[in-house]
């Protein structure tokens, strides 16, 4: 079934909240679109409405962590990260157990325009020492993250989601493990190539691999939830065994997946060629989404094309 991962966050955490009396949920006048009116219609003494003031939020949820609760504060993406100053003294340096919950990631907001767009999100959260920052890439395994966030992670996260639908990918023969690289597709030819896609840009790169069927380029398609901590030792196992590995994201590649993936392959002398597909340093634009996708390189069509480029 198709569902926003937003959608989904909301409904596990209202399945959550029944399990986990210490959960509480903050909202900046956005909990229609962050979904976390779910969690409010349900249990209304432990949601906060805070109004139009992240900033406060995020002090009120670091205060709420230290006092034994598990607050997760949300709010569009660009609005949480406009707030970085009391993200990385209130959150990340005094290692609060806070989760912070940005909505609407990248050009997937569409006709918004930038001013709505976070794109870079991901490189401001990676930079946060104690920051975990993940981005599920289907309803499915943003449960299975929301699990682990409440279970078992300790310290601060960033979850990322989208606005938009995506399609579910179902769990075949790769068994979901937090922080690890998983396999969505696999196709080997002659030309061999690593495919790294996260949260929406999964998709994408399955059309591209779909796209490239007929064609010599047998395409992998690996999702990557986790962007910090990054999978190192999967990545350096699994790269050896191909010609070129490719990222795609729906993001800057300023400090995001692609550097990311840069700074594991810097490591070792001999590695495959990297192409980093996303938001080239430019800023983002308003039009739908679709179009924004393929104007920026990212849809399943311009990543076949961009990979057919470097076999021709």
């Amino acid at each position: 079934m198709s569902l926003s991962t937003r959608r989904a966050f909301g409904e596990a955490l209202v399945l959550l909240g029944e399990k986990h009396p210490e959960i509480v949920v903050l909202d900046a006048d956005l909990s229609k679109s962050t979904q976390s009116e779910l969690f409010a219609k349900k249990f209304p003494e432990r949601f906060f409405e805070m109004g139009i003031a992240e900033a406060n939020m995020i002090g009120a949820a670091a205060g709420l962590a230290f006092a034994g609760k598990l607050p997760f504060a949300c709010s569009f993406g660009c609005f949480l990260t406009g707030r970085y100053d009391t993200i990385r003294l209130s959150v990340a340096y005094a290692q609060a157990n806070v989760r912070l919950v940005g909505t609407h990631a990248g050009l997937g907001v569409g006709e918004d325009g930038y001013s709505q767009m976070g794109l870079e999100d991901i490189t401001l959260m990676r930079a946060l020492p104690t920051m975990g920052v993940f981005q599920p890439m289907d309803a499915e395994e943003t449960r299975l993250i929301l699990e682990y966030l409440v279970s078992t992670w300790r310290g601060p996260a960033y979850l990322r989601l989208t606005r938009q639908n995506l399609p579910d990918f179902p769990l075949v023969g790769a068994v979901f493990q937090p922080g690890k690289l998983r396999c969505i597709r696999e196709k080997l030819k002659s030309q061999r190539v690593l495919v790294l896609a996260t949260g929406s840009t999964v998709e994408q790169a399955c059309l591209a691999s779909e796209i490239l069927e007929t064609s010599p380029i047998g395409l992998s398609v690996w999702n990557v939830h986790c962007l910090k901590p990054f999978d190192e030792a999967t990545l350096l196992e699994l790269m050896q065994g191909y010609s070129l590995v490719v990222t795609v994201e729906d993001h800057t590649v300023v400090g995001g997946l692609g550097s990311a993936v840069a700074q594991v392959m810097a490591q070792v002398s001999r590695h495959p060629r990297l192409i980093c597909l996303g938001v080239q340093d430019i800023f983002g634009e308003s039009g739908k989404a679709s179009l924004l996708y393929e104007r920026f390189g990212i849809s399943g069509a311009a990543i076949a094309s961009r990979i057919l480029h470097e076999f021709t």
